[in-house]
């Protein structure tokens, strides 16, 4: 007798049969015409096909924008006069007034901490009621919570305020890259979910502008307003939610095909009604090709089969932008100050910085239309290692100003080249890789351990940085860059390269067990029956005729 278990992913693979079937015996054809579309469009043709969809992914992505303005401004109030004042104590001497090392770890955590709920309930929500709907809910949540932050009359306070602020920040880090991956074409995939990093450096360099124009405001205000200013984004994002279309992939995976249809409508700029059907087509194709190789829609089949090897990739991809050492270098206003330059200038820098991470990723769309995510990513975690060892040499063999400068060039350096590579390539990687049936599940998986190796580098970091903790100052750059180190040598040998590959097409390079290096170079037809794909022998005839049907 069968087990719920088994009895469930029957249902499923026969729902998979079922939606293909429903478009009629001329679906496969329509699918692979519509593929050959997308491998045949340039830029510009998909971006005027898909205008629409480009749109709704520009402005559902503007959530990150909040994200990014609290990731910074929290590391940043720590170099605050008077916020320091209020939530820290006075050491005396040329220490001075400084939130404690215990303090400073709970502060930058607690929204991570946050964030890593909210990132596991919205893989479940996102699965079961959508994109839309979870996005509505968390800004509505949002709204509510960011009144703990702005009245916190004591650092306890203020931790808790934080904390309950990321949940609704852990949903936008995965909705955003999830459905800009999921409403656009192959060849766009790429812009837009880096899009995604770009809207998070954007309220990076938004908190860096308000922090510096208030540094010298002596009241409660100056840590009070950069709080309040995050009123200004729910509301109208809650009605650009409203006002979106569902991701068509969310209805086929429900096998609601009307709705998909209409969804597909809604995204098209100028597309024909038979263009409209063949990209329905393609996608409930694939959907039948995934439920083919393995059944299931839960965080546990995530780390079943082939999926264990595409979580494996995401997860990692994104802990590489920890790893990569951000961490340290990415805010480096305390790091200035705690280096010896006063707060204004620091702050300054720190303005500077943000605008370098902007121009960088703007940079890095060109790099992506002629080099792979692969290349990008590889290459970039071990630059940034070279980058952070030399920060630490320079810092252990001299203490004067112009060392101080060249760790302050060497930081610029590490953001311009992490924002040109790995910070935004991150995103694009993890929603290429993640299969369609368990996207949100997979991409959930991966920020929430993004998060948890955040929270040790944020319970690590005060205390490098700290002087009334460790106080290694540039030093820690030796730490970063051997977890750099460590990142480049995973990358090299585990991260396969994305870039051009349909998701059906991937499906089967996942499930044919194509090695990472070789995902490039292997020829690959999903509508071709019996093929052999590769000369080598890399992926078999009888996987691909097991596969399809």
């Amino acid at each position: 007798m069968a087990t719920p278990i088994e009895t469930e992913i029957a249902l499923e693979k026969a729902a998979a049969h079922h939606v293909e079937d429903t478009l009629g015996h001329g679906a496969v054809i329509e699918a692979k015409q519509a593929t050959d579309e997308e491998h045949a469009q340039t830029v510009w043709q998909a971006i005027s096909q898909n205008r629409k969809a480009v749109a709704w992914s520009v402005m559902i992505s503007m959530s990150i924008i909040m994200e990014g303005y609290d990731t910074i401004l929290m590391g940043n109030f720590f170099a605050y006069p008077t916020f320091t004042h209020k939530y820290g104590q006075d050491y005396g001497g040329k220490t001075g007034w400084q939130v404690s090392a215990p303090w400073q770890s709970g502060l930058n955590m607690a929204s991570t901490v946050g964030a890593v709920f909210g990132g596991i309930m919205n893989g479940y929500f996102a699965s079961k009621f959508g994109y839309r709907s979870v996005m509505i809910v968390s800004l509505g949540f949002l709204t509510a919570f960011i009144f703990i932050p702005f009245f916190a009359n004591s650092a306890a306070v203020l931790l808790v305020g934080q904390i309950l602020c990321g949940l609704s920040w852990g949903v936008f880090a995965t909705v955003g890259p999830a459905y800009a991956s999921e409403v656009c074409p192959t060849n766009l995939r790429g812009y837009l979910t880096i899009y995604v990093n770009m809207c998070w450096a954007i309220g990076q360099m938004i908190a860096s502008g308000v922090l510096y124009g208030l540094v010298n405001l002596t009241s409660q205000w100056s840590y009070r307003i950069p709080f309040a200013l995050q009123w200004i984004w729910p509301v109208p994002l809650m009605v650009v939610c409203w006002l979106a279309p569902e991701s068509p992939w969310y209805y086929v995976r429900k096998d609601r095909l009307e709705d998909a249809k209409r969804s597909l409508r809604r995204l098209a700029g100028g597309k024909t009604e038979e263009q409209i059907n063949g990209q329905l087509a393609m996608m409930v194709h694939t959907a039948k090709l995934e439920f083919e190789i393995e059944a299931g829609t839960s965080y546990l089949d995530c780390f079943k089969g082939v999926d264990l090897r595409r979580t494996e990739i995401c997860c990692v991809t994104f802990l590489g932008q920890i790893l990569s050492g951000s961490s340290f270098a990415y805010t480096p206003t305390y790091f200035f100050e705690q280096a010896g330059m006063n707060t204004s200038r620091s702050f300054q820098l720190g303005v500077g910085c943000t605008a370098v991470g902007l121009v960088g990723t703007a940079l890095s769309w060109v790099l992506i239309s002629n080099f792979g995510r692969r290349t990008l990513y590889v290459w970039g975690q071990g630059s940034l290692f070279v980058l952070l060892f030399l920060v630490g040499i320079i810092s252990a063999a001299s203490r004067s100003t112009g060392a101080m400068w060249a760790q302050a060039a060497l930081c610029m350096c590490w953001l311009l080249v992490y924002s040109l590579t790995v910070g935004p390539i991150a995103y694009a990687i993890v929603s290429e890789i993640s299969s369609v049936r368990l996207r949100p599940l997979t991409i959930c998986l991966a920020r929430t351990a993004y998060q948890l190796v955040n929270v040790i580098s944020q319970v690590l970091e005060p205390y490098f940085m700290n002087p009334t903790a460790w106080n290694e100052s540039g030093k820690t750059g030796f730490f970063w860059g051997a977890t750099a180190l460590c990142a480049f040598i995973w990358a090299f040998f585990r991260l396969p390269e994305p870039s051009g590959r349909t998701y059906a097409e991937l499906d089967v390079l996942f499930a044919t067990k194509v090695p990472a290096r070789k995902f490039a170079s292997t020829p690959i037809d999903v509508y071709a029956v019996g093929q052999s794909t590769s000369q080598e022998g890399l992926v078999r005839e009888e996987a691909v005729q097991e596969i399809k049907e």
